[in-house]
């Protein structure tokens, strides 16, 4: 069955689902524009969960496409945009720690060499 046709019991598969929810969390939070505190704390916090990747490679990428990504968004003055790009951020902020978690649990044992310390 196509994922967004309703199924017999007229309930929505799993697909549209999300997709309907993604779309009503997105509209809550296109409805308020983020502050500028609120948007340094989103930056924070994107920058501190990037420390927590147990991989230097990992580490250093979250931190470089954060820092891109607010510098791209700098100059977005319309109301509208601010709100989804803001939404966007929670989404990363969201992946990014799932991802943490998953990395530490499978974490290599030896560490890269930009890690060890140069005598």
């Amino acid at each position: 069955m196509p994922p967004n046709k309703r199924n017999v019991e007229g309930c929505c598969t799993a697909g549209t689902f999300w997709k309907l929810k993604l779309r009503a969390s997105m509209a809550s939070a296109a409805a308020k524009t983020p502050t500028r505190s609120e948007v340094l704390s989103l930056f924070r916090c994107l920058l501190r969960t990037g420390r927590d990747f147990c991989d230097y490679n990992v580490r250093e990428y979250t931190k470089r496409r954060t820092i891109d990504a607010f510098r791209s968004n700098r100059s977005l003055s319309d109301q509208q945009s601010v709100s989804a790009a803001y939404a966007d951020g929670k989404e990363q902020l969201a992946i990014a720690k799932r991802q943490a978690i998953v990395y530490s649990l499978y974490s290599p044992k030896v560490k890269s060499i930009m890690e060890l310390n140069q005598v």
